[in-house]
C-alpha cells in the first residue's frame, strides 16, 4: 500500500469522497496522528519539503515536520482524492511590527467548491501545519469562529487572501495570507533559512504539538503543556525518560527510525538550554 491509500490507513481513514464531511474527518484525523514537530531539524537532519517526500515520510514513520511538510503532504492527498486545492502564501507573526513583513514562513491550503448554507462561496482554509490552531477547516468568511471554546478571527477577506487572529492562548498572534509566491523554489529557500542554525526559527528549540478535540498537548524544550480554552497546565520534564515518554506516549511522536544516542544528545542540549532559560528568569 502506497501513496494516498497508505496515508489514509496511517490516519485511520479509508478512501473517501471529496465532500466537506470527508475533509473535516481527514483534517481531524491527520492532527491526531501526525504531530507538528521539528525533531529532524533539531537532530541536524532537515527533511525535504518536496510534497511527495513529505507524504512518504508520513506513511513510513507517522512524522512530517512543520507547516511546509504537513500541508505539502496533505495537498498531495487532497488533490488525489478529487478536491480543488490552491496554495496561498502565509506569514505568521507574533509582534505587530512584523505583521506585514511578507516573508514566507507558512504554507496555506485553500479548498474550493464546497458550498454550504453558511459558506455559500464554498472556500475553506485547510491547515494541519499550525500546531496549536483549529481542529477543523475554517470557512473563509469574516468573523469569529469558535472551536472547542477557542476563538479564531478571520478578517480582510479578498479573493486572494485574508488575515487571521489566533485565540489568546495560541503560540502566535496572527497570519497574513496572500498570493505571494509559493513556488517550490520559494518554499525551498524559506525552508533553508528557517531550518538552519543558529538563527533559523525551527533550529533553536524542540517543539512538538498535537491538537485533539478539546485542546493541544505541547512539548517545548523541557516543558510539557496542556492548553485548553479553560486554561493551561505546565510540567517540567526533569529526566530523559519523562521527556521521551511525553513525546511518544502523550503526543504520539513516532521514534522508530531515530537513533537513541542522537535523541539523548538532543535531550541533554535541551536541558542545558532549559536551565539557562530558568536562570534568566524564564523570560
Amino acid at each position: 500500500m502506497t501513496g494516498t491509500a497508505a496515508y489514509l490507513h496511517r490516519i485511520g481513514d479509508r478512501a473517501l469522497p471529496p465532500t466537506l464531511e470527508s475533509l473535516r474527518l481527514i483534517h481531524r484525523h491527520h492532527l491526531g496522528h501526525v504531530p507538528y514537530e521539528n525533531l529532524a531539524i533539531m537532530l541536524g537532519q532537515p527533511p525535504s519539503v518536496d510534497p511527495q517526500a513529505c507524504l512518504e515520510r508520513v506513511v513510513e514513520h507517522g512524522r512530517a515536520g512543520y507547516c511546509f511538510h504537513q500541508n505539502g503532504a496533505l495537498e498531495v492527498v487532497l488533490r488525489d482524492l478529487g478536491y480543488a486545492v490552491e496554495r496561498r502564501h502565509g506569514h505568521v507573526w507574533t509582534d505587530e511590527s512584523q505583521r506585514f513583513a511578507g516573508t514566507l514562513n507558512h504554507l496555506v491550503l485553500l479548498v474550493t467548491g464546497l458550498p454550504t448554507d453558511d459558506n455559500p462561496d464554498g472556500r475553506w482554509w485547510v491547515d494541519v501545519g499550525l500546531g496549536d490552531a483549529f481542529l477543523e477547516p475554517l470557512p473563509v468568511i469574516e468573523g469569529e469562529h469558535v472551536q472547542s471554546g477557542f476563538r479564531y478571527t478571520v478578517g480582510d477577506v479578498t479573493p486572494d487572501g485574508w488575515s487571521f487572529r489566533h485565540d489568546s492562548a495560541g503560540s502566535f498572534t496572527g497570519i497574513e495570507v496572500s498570493t505571494l509566491s509559493t513556488e517550490p523554489a520559494a518554499v525551498l529557500a524559506s525552508h533553508a533559512e528557517l531550518s538552519s542554525p543558529p538563527d533559523g526559527h525551527f533550529a533553536q528549540l524542540l517543539v512538538v504539538q498535537r491538537r485533539d478535540a478539546t485542546g493541544v498537548d505541547v512539548v517545548r524544550g523541557c516543558v510539557r503543556s496542556r492548553v485548553e480554552a479553560t486554561g493551561t497546565t505546565q510540567t517540567t520534564l526533569e529526566t530523559y525518560d519523562a521527556w521521551r515518554s511525553a513525546l511518544t506516549d502523550d503526543l504520539g511522536l513516532a521514534l522508530d527510525d531515530v537513533d537513541e544516542d542522537d535523541l539523548r544528545g538532543l535531550w541533554e542540549r535541551s536541558l542545558v538550554s532549559h536551565r539557562a532559560w530558568v536562570e534568566a528568569g524564564r523570560p
